[in-house]
């Protein structure tokens, strides 16, 4: 259950929503986007399985920096990061679910909007069983569906050549356009650090989380870079770079058919992801406030469904003020960029935690280069999107 919960959270709106757009940046490379995403997430992914051993709790990244350096306030500001990385995410993939949603409907965009994130919202106030059951379910239909996608593509008709769309050459313009586009395409990776904060509600979590993040890892990486290469088979780049439902597009192109049945999965997809990071930032809200670091409202539990109901009122408005009011690729950006941040300042406390606290036995233990290393690439990372921004 916490395997298909991570991919709900990570497979999803990113593949089905992002992939033109990455493939705008980066091209025929759009694959190696995806791959370099994956390596950049991998280190982080690594220290997360660590550290989710050692503190099993809810407020993940936040408990960590405090077990780490002792400064409450700082491990308060981390924690509202992480919620915000939730909350922007979750308003990144209602603006997506437009697309698909228009296969079928003919509405204003802030009445698909504001419809999708209350539902989301109700869902989420439910039950955290009944809610990850539901994702759970979800997530091998649009797991199903990426495999549909990568089968019908294999066999059509390769119409993206370098003949067609220049020539692929390695120089400096070619290379920012693949490291643009792994930054966005990282945004499809995020979902490993959502998992610590369901720590709590999972038996034996410092045996099942790092296996259930390491898995989710590998297997969200494989399906990324081989549905973006069936992409870039299929389509042409300059089509699917502006496609608001690319996928459905790719399967259109590949079969010459009706693409009703991906546009249903990719419009289930996107709506999976935003229940699961609403779940996430309402849970981290309620572990804030539970360790006195939030106002003591937002750890008030339904007393007949055990789930944070304030906490989970305040993400889902939020998630539709932003959704409501920025674009697709902005909010994704924005919430790579932060998480990124986040990662840095993770690994750094891990660092810390292995030279102030030795392991408990039998958990999952990391060489001490890693942290290092997955602070050097996610610090790396961000000040290259900052820079973006800046200059």
């Amino acid at each position: 259950m916490l395997v298909l919960y991570g991919l709900g959270t990570t497979v999803g709106a990113g593949i089905y929503v992002l992939i033109g757009e990455v493939a705008g940046l980066a091209g025929l490379l759009a694959p190696v986007s995806f791959l370099v995403a994956a390596l950049l997430a991998a280190p982080t992914a690594l220290a997360f399985a660590e550290l989710s051993a050692r503190y099993p709790r809810s407020a993940g990244e936040a408990v960590y920096i405090s077990a780490a350096f002792g400064v409450p306030w700082l491990a308060t500001v981390v924690g509202l990061m992480v919620a915000t990385v939730g909350i922007v995410s979750s308003a990144a993939i209602a603006n997506g679910f437009v697309g698909y949603a228009r296969q079928f409907v003919d509405l204003p965009d802030a009445v698909i909007i504001f419809g999708m994130v209350m539902f989301l919202g109700l869902i989420a106030a439910w039950g955290v069983t009944e809610s990850v059951t539901l994702a759970a379910v979800v997530t091998l239909v649009e797991i199903g569906g990426l495999l549909l996608v990568i089968a019908v593509g294999m066999g059509g008709e390769h119409v993206s050549t370098p003949a067609q769309n220049g020539p692929v050459l390695l120089d400096w313009i070619v290379i920012s356009g693949v490291l643009a586009g792994s930054i966005l395409a990282f945004y499809a990776f995020l979902g490993f650090e959502d998992m610590v904060n369901l720590a709590e509600e999972v038996r034996d979590a410092p045996q099942v989380m790092p296996k259930a993040i390491a898995i989710t890892l590998v297997v969200t990486g494989l399906l990324y870079v081989a549905v973006a290469w069936v992409a870039i088979r299929v389509v042409p780049l300059d089509t699917l770079a502006g496609a608001e439902a690319p996928l459905a597009l790719v399967f259109r192109h590949a079969t010459d058919g009706s693409s009703a049945i991906i546009s249903a999965i990719g419009g289930v997809a996107v709506i999976n992801g935003a229940l699961i990071q609403i779940i996430m930032a309402s849970r981290v809200l309620y572990g804030l406030s539970a360790q006195g670091w939030l106002p003591r409202p937002l750890a008030r539990l339904n007393p007949r469904t055990r789930t944070p109901v304030i906490a989970t009122a305040v993400a889902t408005v939020a998630v539709l003020a932003l959704a409501l009011s920025l674009t697709l690729v902005r909010l994704a950006e924005v919430t790579s960029t932060i998480t990124l941040i986040i990662f840095a300042v993770v690994n750094l406390a891990l660092m810390r935690v292995k030279t102030k606290h030795s392991a408990p036995a039998g958990i999952w233990i990391n060489p001490k280069w890693l942290p290092v290393f997955g602070f050097v690439v996610s610090a790396g990372f961000a000040l290259y999107q900052l820079s973006r921004y800046l200059f």
